[in-house]
Parts: structure tokens; sequence; C-alpha cells
């Protein structure tokens, strides 16, 4: 018979109640309830947070869920360069964007304090214009070798190691994929399907590419792909399509929400397939409008259409349990 000792090769850990942090997949008993316990992922669920100052769609995700950015945007009557910074529970209006862009979405990616804002549609027309952010202002930096919009990136990214890929450009779409390395952008291994209004999450070596559209305005595809610094490979298909959802996570744990028509499915990934996760309470379409990690413990989607200020709230967080006999 196996016995714990032998598989871990070590024993049970005594504790006076829980440790703290707790550890995902952590084991141990504790002498206060005289029981075996255990640290676990629950189910995630959806909490309303703080609406924004002003309501708009084709948002520029940035940072975590309790010190986040949403980025430019479009308004019910026009593109705009403001930025609002989250505390978790409130938005507070922040320096502008140099460049006001909209009405097709745009990826963001980095920190509160350091992040980017990469591509879009500008007055003018789609662009590949990039923005630094270091906690106090925008910086122009260098732009995408192809100006795109409704395109993806990554969520854990950093302003010296990002990723941008798919999207509308100028054609209706599709599959080149770039990489930056904090001053210019480098065109590597393209999408196996090219696509537009696609969502994606991770780092600049390991990132998803989640579902989208293969003609404009129609077309919507289930299909994700995964990066993992030199190639994209196909996995596993979402649950249900979402296409111009939002998404965040990497390629170990991720979650993408929403969909176009306005919707509320989300789905989660485990780093081999996709299962559908709670439904979020307001229905709309998010543009890629979403951030947060480390991986899905906790994020934020933010405004969509119809034009919102909404903000819903993501959390899974590590909870103790107790062995049972069943």
């Amino acid at each position: 018979m196996a016995t714990y000792k032998g598989i871990k090769g070590l024993s049970i850990r005594e504790i006076a109640g829980d440790p703290d942090p707790l550890a995902t997949g952590d084991i141990w008993y504790s002498s206060v309830t005289a029981k075996i316990r255990g640290a676990k992922l629950p189910a995630g669920s959806w909490a309303t947070g703080g609406n924004l100052n002003t309501g708009r769609e084709y948002i520029a995700g940035i940072g975590i869920q309790t010190a986040a950015l949403a980025a430019t945007g479009t308004t019910s009557t026009a593109s705009i360069d403001s930025v609002e910074s989250y505390d978790g529970s409130s938005w507070t209006e922040i320096a502008d964007t140099n460049t006001t862009r909209g009405t097709a979405s745009l990826n963001g990616d980095g920190t509160q304090t350091a992040g980017l804002v990469v591509g879009g549609y500008a007055p003018g027309g789609t662009t590949g214009n990039t923005e630094s952010w270091n906690g106090t202002s925008w910086t122009e930096v260098g732009d995408l070798n192809t100006a795109k919009d409704q395109h993806a990136g990554s969520s854990e990214g950093t302003t010296t190691a990002s990723i941008a890929f798919g999207g509308g450009s100028p054609a209706p779409h599709t599959a080149t994929t770039e990489t930056y390395d904090g001053s210019s952008w480098t065109e590597v291994a393209d999408l196996n399907t090219s696509r537009e209004r696609l969502t994606g999450c991770g780092t600049s070596t390991a990132a998803l590419s989640i579902d989208g559209a293969t003609v404009p305005g129609a077309g919507a595809i289930q299909r994700t792909e995964q990066w993992n610094g030199s190639s994209w490979t196909e996995v596993a298909d979402t649950s249900t399509v979402h296409y111009w959802g939002a998404a965040f996570g990497n390629t170990a744990n991720a979650l993408v929400a929403g969909s176009y028509p306005a919707a509320t499915h989300t789905d989660e990934w485990n780093d081999t397939s996709w299962s559908e996760a709670a439904a979020f309470s307001t229905s709309r379409v998010l543009h890629n409008a979403g951030t947060g990690g480390p991986g899905v413990e906790g994020g934020l989607i933010i405004g969509g259409v119809p034009v919102s200020a909404v903000t819903e709230e993501w959390s899974k967080a590590t909870a103790a349990v107790t062995f049972t006999s069943s």
C-alpha cells in the first residue's frame, strides 16, 4: 500500500491550525482540529467592483486586480486618451496617453507603474503606435512593424518583454506576431490561423491566443493556440466561443470571459483543456478589456459594449479544506 511518505519522501507535518501563506497542493495535520487538511483552489466567482469614472469600450487593461489601469477607449460619442487607475475598489483619473485611440481594440500589458499600450485605431486609421508608462507619464516608444487593431497580446508581460499577435491590419485580418524588447518590435513566427477580434494572455515567451474571427464581423472561431517563445501550436478549443472576449492569466492557468454578441459566459484553462466557469453579471462585449494575474487567482473585466463603466472582479483564492473518507 502506498504511503504519503513513500510518494512524497517526507511525513505529513503537524501544525497548530493552518499554514500561512497557503500553497496549493500542500497537506498537513492540524493539531487544533485533529484532522488532515490540505490547500486547494476552489471554483472561482465574480463580484462587482468600482465603476469607471468614464464609461467606455475598446479599453487597454493593464495590471492586476488591486492595482490596474484602464487606458484610452471610446465613449458613446468619441475616442478618448483618458487613463484611470484602480486600487481594488475605485478608479481615479491620471495622466492621458499621447495618442487618442479607440473604435477598435488595442492591447495593454505590464503593471500599474510600468505598462504599455499597443496599436489600436487612432485618428487617421490603424496604428502601430506604442506608449510606455512609468507611473507618472506616457512616452512614445518603438512602433509595431505592422500597424494593427483588433489584436491581442500578453497580460503578464513587462515594458521590456511583451508580445502582440493577430488583428485587423490593414487588410481584414493577420497572423503576424511581434515581440518587444523595451525599445523595438521584432516579427517572429505567425499564428497558424490568421484572425482578428481575438483575445490573449500570458507572457512574451509563453502565451495563449484565444478564438476570434476569420471574416470581419462574422466567421467567429473556437481556436486556441499556445506560444512557446518560438512557435504557435493549436491546443484544446474553448467550451464556448469567445469572440471579442477578454482574458487574463498564463499558459498554466487562464480565464477568458464574454463574447460577441454580448454574453456573460466564462471559460477556465488548466494547462490542458478549457472548462466552463461561473458567468459574470453584466452582459456586454468586452473587446479584450481584461487584466489580472498571476494566473487566475484574481482579475478584472472593464467597461464594454453597450458602452459601460462596469468593473467586475474575478477571485479564486487558495483555501484550506479538511480531507474526508468520501
